[in-house]
Protein backbone atom coordinates (compact mmCIF):
# COMPACT_ATOMS: atom_id res chain seq x y z
CA UNK A 1 0.00 0.00 0.00
CA UNK A 2 1.33 3.44 -1.13
CA UNK A 3 0.51 6.35 1.32
CA UNK A 4 0.32 10.24 0.35
CA UNK A 5 1.01 12.11 3.52
CA UNK A 6 0.27 16.07 2.85
CA UNK A 7 2.19 18.37 4.02
CA UNK A 8 1.57 19.66 7.52
CA UNK A 9 2.24 22.37 9.92
CA UNK A 10 4.54 21.07 12.75
CA UNK A 11 1.04 21.13 15.19
CA UNK A 12 -0.53 18.53 13.52
CA UNK A 13 2.25 15.77 14.81
CA UNK A 14 1.20 16.07 18.47
CA UNK A 15 -2.22 14.65 16.96
CA UNK A 16 0.13 11.82 15.64
CA UNK A 17 1.81 11.19 18.34
CA UNK A 18 -1.42 11.32 20.66
CA UNK A 19 -3.16 9.35 18.29
CA UNK A 20 -0.03 6.99 19.09
CA UNK A 21 -0.84 7.25 22.65
CA UNK A 22 -4.42 6.08 22.02
CA UNK A 23 -5.84 9.67 22.48
CA UNK A 24 -7.90 11.43 20.44
CA UNK A 25 -6.40 15.49 20.91
CA UNK A 26 -8.46 16.69 17.90
CA UNK A 27 -11.79 16.08 20.77
CA UNK A 28 -10.28 17.83 23.40
CA UNK A 29 -9.05 20.86 21.32
CA UNK A 30 -12.06 21.20 19.54
CA UNK A 31 -13.22 25.25 19.70
CA UNK A 32 -16.61 25.83 19.79
CA UNK A 33 -20.05 24.45 21.29
CA UNK A 34 -19.98 20.12 22.04
CA UNK A 35 -21.43 18.88 18.40
CA UNK A 36 -24.34 17.00 18.83
CA UNK A 37 -23.49 13.38 17.33
CA UNK A 38 -25.83 14.25 14.10
CA UNK A 39 -24.00 17.68 14.01
CA UNK A 40 -20.75 15.67 14.13
CA UNK A 41 -21.21 11.90 12.29
CA UNK A 42 -19.14 9.43 12.34
CA UNK A 43 -16.96 9.27 9.25
CA UNK A 44 -15.32 6.30 9.41
CA UNK A 45 -13.64 3.57 12.44
CA UNK A 46 -9.80 1.99 12.44
CA UNK A 47 -9.98 -0.70 14.46
CA UNK A 48 -12.64 0.74 16.54
CA UNK A 49 -11.00 4.24 16.68
CA UNK A 50 -13.41 6.67 15.47
CA UNK A 51 -13.19 9.33 12.89
CA UNK A 52 -15.57 12.54 13.35
CA UNK A 53 -16.78 15.27 11.15
CA UNK A 54 -15.11 17.57 13.58
CA UNK A 55 -11.53 15.67 13.28
CA UNK A 56 -11.51 16.03 9.62
CA UNK A 57 -12.18 20.02 9.59
CA UNK A 58 -9.41 20.25 12.15
CA UNK A 59 -7.11 18.87 10.12
CA UNK A 60 -7.90 21.04 7.16
CA UNK A 61 -7.38 23.79 9.42
CA UNK A 62 -3.69 22.53 9.93
CA UNK A 63 -3.31 21.18 6.62
CA UNK A 64 -3.86 24.41 5.22
CA UNK A 65 -2.36 25.79 2.16
CA UNK A 66 -1.39 22.13 0.69
CA UNK A 67 -5.11 21.96 0.29
CA UNK A 68 -5.80 25.28 -1.23
CA UNK A 69 -6.47 24.54 -4.63
CA UNK A 70 -8.83 21.64 -4.00
CA UNK A 71 -12.40 21.60 -4.14
CA UNK A 72 -14.34 20.98 -1.63
CA UNK A 73 -15.32 17.61 -2.01
CA UNK A 74 -11.67 16.09 -2.71
CA UNK A 75 -10.55 18.15 0.21
CA UNK A 76 -12.63 16.11 2.29
CA UNK A 77 -11.55 13.04 0.94
CA UNK A 78 -8.30 13.70 1.21
CA UNK A 79 -8.17 14.83 4.32
CA UNK A 80 -10.04 11.73 5.24
CA UNK A 81 -7.95 9.33 3.48
CA UNK A 82 -5.23 10.81 5.19
CA UNK A 83 -6.82 10.43 9.23
CA UNK A 84 -7.57 6.95 8.21
CA UNK A 85 -3.74 6.28 7.35
CA UNK A 86 -2.55 8.56 10.26
CA UNK A 87 -4.51 6.23 12.64
CA UNK A 88 -3.63 2.82 11.36
CA UNK A 89 0.37 3.92 11.33
CA UNK A 90 -0.13 5.31 14.50
CA UNK A 91 -1.20 1.86 16.13
CA UNK A 92 1.45 0.41 13.83
CA UNK A 93 3.99 2.77 15.76
CA UNK A 94 2.38 1.87 19.71
CA UNK A 95 3.06 -1.90 18.72
CA UNK A 96 6.48 -1.05 17.97
CA UNK A 97 6.52 0.71 21.40
CA UNK A 98 8.08 3.74 19.75
CA UNK A 99 6.30 6.16 22.42
CA UNK A 100 8.48 4.49 24.91
CA UNK A 101 12.00 5.94 22.92
CA UNK A 102 13.62 8.92 24.83
CA UNK A 103 12.94 10.41 21.21
CA UNK A 104 9.66 10.49 21.15
CA UNK A 105 9.37 11.76 24.73
CA UNK A 106 11.02 14.93 24.05
CA UNK A 107 9.15 15.68 20.52
CA UNK A 108 6.09 15.08 22.29
CA UNK A 109 6.89 17.55 24.76
CA UNK A 110 7.90 19.94 22.65
CA UNK A 111 4.83 19.75 20.57
CA UNK A 112 2.72 19.36 23.51
CA UNK A 113 4.48 23.05 24.67
CA UNK A 114 4.40 24.49 21.20
CA UNK A 115 0.27 23.62 20.90
CA UNK A 116 -0.14 25.30 23.96
CA UNK A 117 1.88 28.07 23.28
CA UNK A 118 0.03 28.31 19.74
CA UNK A 119 -3.53 28.00 21.57
CA UNK A 120 -3.27 30.28 24.27
CA UNK A 121 -1.88 33.43 21.96
CA UNK A 122 -4.46 32.60 19.74
CA UNK A 123 -7.03 33.30 22.34
CA UNK A 124 -5.21 36.07 23.41
CA UNK A 125 -5.69 37.38 20.47
CA UNK A 126 -8.90 36.50 19.98
CA UNK A 127 -9.97 38.73 22.94
CA UNK A 128 -7.78 41.71 21.68
CA UNK A 129 -9.65 41.92 18.40
CA UNK A 130 -12.72 44.21 19.33
CA UNK A 131 -14.23 46.92 16.78
CA UNK A 132 -13.39 49.42 19.10
CA UNK A 133 -9.20 48.46 19.72
CA UNK A 134 -9.36 48.60 15.62
CA UNK A 135 -11.00 51.43 15.24
CA UNK A 136 -8.17 53.29 18.05
CA UNK A 137 -5.39 51.79 15.81
CA UNK A 138 -6.96 53.08 12.57
CA UNK A 139 -8.04 56.41 14.09
CA UNK A 140 -4.12 56.90 15.28
CA UNK A 141 -2.94 55.60 12.24
CA UNK A 142 -4.61 58.04 10.39
CA UNK A 143 -3.88 61.36 12.20
CA UNK A 144 -0.45 60.55 10.88
CA UNK A 145 -1.13 59.54 7.92
CA UNK A 146 -2.99 63.02 7.13
CA UNK A 147 -0.99 64.83 8.83
CA UNK A 148 1.48 64.42 5.57
CA UNK A 149 1.19 67.05 2.56
CA UNK A 150 1.42 65.19 -0.79
CA UNK A 151 2.19 66.96 -4.59
CA UNK A 152 0.67 66.33 -7.69
CA UNK A 153 3.42 67.02 -10.28
CA UNK A 154 4.81 66.80 -13.61
CA UNK A 155 8.48 66.40 -14.82
CA UNK A 156 10.32 66.05 -17.98
CA UNK A 157 13.65 64.61 -17.74
CA UNK A 158 16.75 64.80 -19.75
CA UNK A 159 20.07 64.04 -19.77
CA UNK A 160 22.28 67.06 -20.07
CA UNK A 161 21.80 70.54 -18.53
CA UNK A 162 22.10 72.36 -21.94
CA UNK A 163 19.09 70.25 -22.88
CA UNK A 164 16.99 71.24 -19.58
CA UNK A 165 17.79 74.96 -20.20
CA UNK A 166 16.71 74.49 -24.02
CA UNK A 167 13.29 72.96 -22.20
CA UNK A 168 13.05 76.01 -19.99
CA UNK A 169 13.66 78.68 -22.78
CA UNK A 170 10.58 76.60 -24.60
CA UNK A 171 8.40 76.55 -21.47
CA UNK A 172 9.39 80.61 -21.30
CA UNK A 173 8.08 81.18 -24.24
CA UNK A 174 4.31 79.53 -23.89
CA UNK A 175 5.06 75.99 -25.08
CA UNK A 176 2.54 73.45 -23.56
CA UNK A 177 4.61 71.59 -20.71
CA UNK A 178 2.86 68.33 -21.30
CA UNK A 179 3.36 68.27 -24.97
CA UNK A 180 7.09 69.07 -24.30
CA UNK A 181 6.93 66.29 -21.71
CA UNK A 182 5.54 63.50 -24.36
CA UNK A 183 8.16 64.79 -26.65
CA UNK A 184 11.00 65.66 -25.18
CA UNK A 185 11.18 63.33 -21.73
CA UNK A 186 13.22 60.12 -21.43
CA UNK A 187 11.44 58.84 -18.31
CA UNK A 188 9.05 56.12 -18.37
CA UNK A 189 5.66 58.32 -17.98
CA UNK A 190 6.55 60.92 -20.71
CA UNK A 191 3.56 59.53 -22.87
CA UNK A 192 1.07 60.65 -20.02
CA UNK A 193 2.87 64.26 -20.12
CA UNK A 194 5.19 63.11 -17.23
CA UNK A 195 2.76 62.64 -14.91
CA UNK A 196 3.86 61.74 -11.40
CA UNK A 197 0.48 61.45 -9.74
CA UNK A 198 0.49 62.05 -6.09
CA UNK A 199 3.51 61.32 -3.99
CA UNK A 200 5.01 62.20 -0.50
CA UNK A 201 8.42 63.39 0.67
CA UNK A 202 9.89 60.35 1.08
CA UNK A 203 8.73 58.79 -2.22
CA UNK A 204 11.25 60.87 -4.20
CA UNK A 205 15.19 61.49 -4.21
CA UNK A 206 16.01 64.43 -1.76
CA UNK A 207 16.45 66.60 -4.12
CA UNK A 208 13.40 66.23 -6.26
CA UNK A 209 11.23 66.27 -3.26
CA UNK A 210 13.07 69.51 -1.61
CA UNK A 211 12.05 71.66 -5.25
CA UNK A 212 8.78 69.70 -5.71
CA UNK A 213 7.12 70.84 -1.89
CA UNK A 214 8.86 74.44 -2.50
CA UNK A 215 7.02 75.30 -5.26
CA UNK A 216 3.12 76.92 -5.60
CA UNK A 217 0.82 74.93 -7.40
CA UNK A 218 0.90 75.81 -10.92
CA UNK A 219 4.44 77.04 -10.95
CA UNK A 220 7.39 75.66 -13.07
CA UNK A 221 11.21 75.18 -11.47
CA UNK A 222 14.52 75.75 -12.91
CA UNK A 223 16.47 72.80 -14.23
CA UNK A 224 17.86 70.45 -10.97
CA UNK A 225 19.95 67.63 -11.26
CA UNK A 226 19.28 64.05 -9.64
CA UNK A 227 20.98 60.68 -10.06
CA UNK A 228 18.77 60.68 -12.91
CA UNK A 229 19.41 63.26 -14.95
CA UNK A 230 18.29 66.73 -15.15
CA UNK A 231 14.58 67.43 -14.33
CA UNK A 232 12.33 70.31 -14.74
CA UNK A 233 9.00 69.98 -12.73
CA UNK A 234 5.80 71.76 -12.34
CA UNK A 235 3.44 71.36 -9.79
CA UNK A 236 -0.47 70.88 -10.45
CA UNK A 237 -1.41 70.55 -7.06
CA UNK A 238 -1.11 70.21 -3.38
CA UNK A 239 -3.32 68.26 -0.34
CA UNK A 240 -3.09 66.59 2.82
CA UNK A 241 -2.53 63.02 2.77
CA UNK A 242 -5.85 61.17 2.70
CA UNK A 243 -5.91 58.24 4.88
CA UNK A 244 -7.51 55.02 2.99
CA UNK A 245 -10.90 53.31 4.15
CA UNK A 246 -10.55 51.21 7.09
CA UNK A 247 -12.33 48.37 4.78
CA UNK A 248 -9.33 48.79 2.75
CA UNK A 249 -6.77 48.18 5.96
CA UNK A 250 -8.88 46.15 7.90
CA UNK A 251 -6.87 43.59 7.53
CA UNK A 252 -3.53 45.04 8.58
CA UNK A 253 -5.08 46.56 11.16
CA UNK A 254 -6.05 43.03 12.61
CA UNK A 255 -2.91 41.68 12.40
CA UNK A 256 -1.29 44.95 14.06
CA UNK A 257 -4.05 44.24 17.02
CA UNK A 258 -2.79 41.07 17.14
CA UNK A 259 0.54 40.98 17.37
CA UNK A 260 0.43 43.81 19.66
CA UNK A 261 -1.63 41.85 22.01
CA UNK A 262 0.30 38.50 21.82
CA UNK A 263 3.60 40.63 22.42
CA UNK A 264 2.34 42.47 25.68
CA UNK A 265 0.74 39.41 26.91
CA UNK A 266 4.39 37.68 26.04
CA UNK A 267 6.56 39.83 28.13
CA UNK A 268 4.07 40.22 31.11
CA UNK A 269 4.16 36.58 31.42
CA UNK A 270 8.13 36.81 30.94
CA UNK A 271 8.87 39.58 33.40
CA UNK A 272 6.49 37.67 36.08
CA UNK A 273 8.43 33.97 35.31
CA UNK A 274 11.89 33.10 36.82
CA UNK A 275 14.09 32.31 33.95
CA UNK A 276 17.80 30.90 34.93
CA UNK A 277 20.21 31.11 32.00
CA UNK A 278 23.12 28.40 31.96
CA UNK A 279 24.86 28.67 29.12
CA UNK A 280 26.14 32.51 29.61
CA UNK A 281 28.84 33.54 32.56
CA UNK A 282 27.84 35.17 35.47
CA UNK A 283 27.97 38.75 35.19
CA UNK A 284 32.09 40.25 36.03
CA UNK A 285 32.43 42.86 38.16
CA UNK A 286 31.99 46.63 36.79
CA UNK A 287 35.05 47.94 34.95
CA UNK A 288 35.76 50.63 37.86
CA UNK A 289 36.53 48.09 40.16
CA UNK A 290 33.49 48.94 42.66
CA UNK A 291 33.06 45.90 44.93
CA UNK A 292 30.22 47.20 46.61
CA UNK A 293 28.40 47.39 43.47
CA UNK A 294 29.39 44.12 42.01
CA UNK A 295 28.19 42.70 45.25
CA UNK A 296 24.52 43.79 44.92
CA UNK A 297 22.24 41.33 43.90
CA UNK A 298 19.77 41.56 41.64
CA UNK A 299 17.41 43.65 42.87
CA UNK A 300 19.45 45.90 43.85
CA UNK A 301 19.43 45.30 47.70
CA UNK A 302 22.88 45.36 49.57
CA UNK A 303 23.30 42.31 51.47
CA UNK A 304 22.73 43.11 55.43
CA UNK A 305 26.10 42.42 57.48
CA UNK A 306 26.06 39.55 59.61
Amino acid sequence: MTISLPATKYSLRVRLASSALGGCLAAVLFVGTPLHADADPVLAKVNGAEIHQSDVNLATEELGPSLAQMDPAAKQENVLSFLIDMKIIAKAAEEKKIENSEEFKKRLAFARDRLLMDRLLASQAKAAITDDAMKTVYADASKQITSEQEVHARHILVQTEDEAKKIEDELKKGADFVELAKKESKDPGASDGGDLGFFTKEQMVPEFSKVAFALEPGKISDPIKTQFGWHIIKVEEKRARKAPDFDEVKPQVEQFVTRKAQAEYVTKLREAAKVERMDKPAHPANASGDKANSAKPADGKTPAKK
